[in-house]
């Protein structure tokens, strides 16, 4: 294929996830209001879920969430709506968006490239949606929890925006998502010859510490939050480590095939 066949079969690609998104979008907009009081702000209540598990389990009860909300701007809700709709709709379709940027790229591929990435899509959209659900069951009720009580003085009321709100929610079950593709991104670099499992054993307590300032700028600055969200985090490198000594014995079997 010429360079320009190569941008027009691009280009479709891109238009048939634009499509896939607005149709994902156009679905939470029609229940945008069920979408929001349900799976949203139900984190202002201590009947969440994660606040009701913590507290039975650990014993670490919520007694209230002092979070109201408010718009301070005409188009406000309706600028967010949308930005709402086309978030959910991109995470959504995120499975068939990354299978469309996948079949692009694989007819590149050598034939001993093809075999390094076998099956990548499902392994890839099965870590995003398990990283998605850490980052709404644990990260952001947390956030939400520790930032709406929080207060430097008893005269300064949280009266949170919409945006505001919403804006963090939805980075943080985002970001949680794309943070969990850390044991692809080693088995691919390993299979590339980019990184080895003992560069990851040298360099794992920089890693842990790392690990630790990423809990700590995506949680509140809490003791139990930190390792609530750093330990799930340690693990998936320590997967990696695994996977990427996986990769390796596998090259040296190969290796001794061909000697």
């Amino acid at each position: 294929m010429s360079f320009l066949d190569h941008l027009e079969e691009l280009r479709w690609r891109l238009v048939k996830s634009a499509i896939a998104i607005v149709v994902f979008a156009t679905v939470i907009w029609i229940f945008m209001e069920w979408i929001l009081n349900n799976l949203f702000l139900s984190m202002r209540f201590t009947s969440f879920p994660t606040f009701k598990f913590l507290c039975n389990t650990f014993g670490v009860c919520v007694e209230s969430i002092k979070i109201d909300m408010q718009s301070t701007s005409l188009t406000g809700q309706f600028s967010y709506a949308i930005m709402m709709s086309i978030m959910g709709g991109i995470v959504l379709a995120f499975p068939f968006i990354f299978s469309q940027l996948w079949s692009f790229v694989k007819p590149g591929l050598k034939k001993n490239e093809m075999g390094v990435v076998k099956g990548i899509v499902l392994y890839v959209s099965i870590l995003f949606f398990i990283g998605i659900m850490f980052g709404y069951f644990v990260v952001a009720p947390l956030c939400v929890q520790f930032f709406g009580n929080f207060q430097i003085s008893t005269a300064i009321k949280n009266d949170f925006t919409i945006d505001s709100y919403m804006g963090t929610v939805l980075s943080t079950v985002f970001y949680t998502g794309l943070l969990f593709l850390l044991p692809v991104v080693v088995y691919l670099f390993t299979k590339l010859g980019v990184i080895t499992p003992e560069y990851l054993k040298k360099y794992r307590k920089h890693a842990i510490v790392g690990i630790l300032i990423l809990s700590a700028l995506i949680t509140p600055p809490d003791l139990i939050s930190q390792i609530i969200v750093g330990v799930p985090i340690v693990l998936l490198y320590e997967i990696g480590v695994l996977v990427s000594k996986r990769v390796m014995r596998k090259r040296r079997k190969e290796e001794l095939k061909q000697l």
